[in-house]
């Protein structure tokens, strides 16, 4: 898996390889408004994970970066959340689903 200095770096690569929606996570689904899509856990994998710590170790720096591809292979996106103490609440399903990888 390919190695990022930064996320801009990171989110330049994947959108260049074809991962250009922008997933937004909801409880139960992933949302790109763009295309009004929606895909629920069982709908989708995530081909990659990239984590990104702060060099000062504050929680609010720190984030994951999710490549996204939808099950049927017509959708890749990728999903910017932040983790540990500030992650996003979710369904258990959508948790497992991203915390697969």
């Amino acid at each position: 898996m390919v190695q990022y200095n930064d996320m801009v770096q990171a989110l330049e690569d994947l959108i260049q390889r074809g991962y250009s929606m922008d997933f937004s996570l909801l409880p139960d689904c992933l949302y790109c408004a763009t295309s009004s899509l929606k895909l629920k856990p069982e709908d989708f994998t995530v081909a990659e994970t990239h984590r990104f710590e702060s060099l000062d170790s504050s929680p609010d720096n720190n984030a994951v970066i999710y490549a996204i591809l939808s099950n049927d292979g017509e959708n890749k996106g990728v999903l910017v959340d932040a983790y540990g103490t500030y992650a996003e609440e979710m369904t258990h399903e959508m948790a497992k689903r991203l915390n697969a990888t």
